[in-house]
């Protein structure tokens, strides 16, 4: 009954949390120079057409008339058409033929921040101030160091056009080649993958210290357990509660850095298509984008909540 009311309250608070950032996005959208109908129409667009342009698209309505009007739309599933960027267009269809590129990105890049992370953070911890820790805590510390996009143009000098390893530009779906997918989003999940595994093994380091010398891990060596039954029993199961809620926080990096990355890697995806709809004035491309960001998001994070209490040690005596 506790766990039926934890995730009722969570749904609520997501539910309010994605009205109130999408009224945010709609309003800045609003306060952003530039007119839709200028953008389609033209400079020289006579005025009556303008009018006409502005009244069919409702956007000679009050503004919160208009979020009113949208907001209904979405509540059923309707997020509108295009209205510059691909004039007329549905927009769910737009936002479904891109969707699979910045998901398979982002999950990459999870997987390879995950992977990197479990091995530098476990192998820092085990070796407490030798020169495996003093290296994978410096490697963390310069990770952290560089933005996404600066490596990316280091990762295209060097693996791209330098050794020829990988494609500098373009993405293959993983629709169309899972394998090709594999190949040519190998640098831009690098990208964006390095600083969030520096971010996780450090945290993962920490983690994995403070639970080594708590009372209960004291206890189980004394024991006379195995220390590989004890790591992984006492410590390393209780270190995962931080360490997973430090992955749910980054979620919403790896989106931004999505955004950004897909502009440099010609990648086909979300991102790209709000960067550019925000340029063309498309507001409800630009709202449609905002709202599938925030629902992954959130998303994410009931689930790291979800998976955090399953793993919390007081709830499993």
């Amino acid at each position: 009954m506790g766990s039926m009311r934890f995730v009722a309250s969570r749904l609520a608070a997501l539910l309010f949390t994605v009205l109130a950032g999408t009224f945010v996005v709609f309003m800045v959208m609003k306060a952003a120079p530039g007119d839709p109908a200028i953008a389609v129409l033209g400079e020289s667009a006579r005025p009556e057409l303008v009018a006409a342009f502005r009244q069919k698209n409702n956007l000679d309505a009050p503004v919160l008339i208009q979020y009113g009007r949208w907001l209904a739309g979405a509540a059923t599933g309707s997020f509108g058409s295009s209205l510059t960027l691909a004039s007329g267009r549905p927009i769910g269809p737009l936002i479904a033929s891109r969707l699979p590129n910045t998901l398979f990105i982002g999950v990459f890049a999870l997987v390879m921040a995950i992977t990197i992370s479990l091995i530098a953070g476990i192998v820092a911890a085990l070796h407490r101030g030798k020169l495996a820790d003093t290296l994978a805590t410096s490697l963390a510390v310069l990770g952290i160091s560089m933005p996404d996009f600066w490596l990316s143009y280091v990762l295209i000098l060097t693996l791209a056009l330098g050794l020829g390893a990988f494609p500098s530009y373009g993405f293959t779906s993983p629709a169309e080649s899972f394998a090709g997918a594999l190949y040519s989003g190998f640098l831009p999940a690098l990208a964006v993958s390095a600083p969030l595994a520096a971010v996780f093994s450090r945290t993962l380091r920490t983690s994995l210290l403070e639970v080594a010398h708590k009372e209960h891990v004291v206890a189980a060596r004394s024991f006379g357990f195995h220390p590989v039954y004890v790591f992984m029993n006492w410590i390393f199961r209780n270190a995962l509660i931080p360490y997973i809620t430090i992955i749910g926080l980054q979620v919403r990096y790896i989106l931004g850095g999505v955004v950004v990355i897909e502009r440099i890697f010609g990648v086909a995806g979300v991102g790209s298509l709000m960067v550019d709809a925000a340029f063309a004035r498309d507001y409800p491309v630009v709202q449609a984008c905002a709202v599938l960001f925030l629902a992954i998001v959130l998303s994410v994070n009931l689930s790291v909540d979800l998976i955090c209490t399953a793993f919390d040690p007081r709830r499993r005596r």
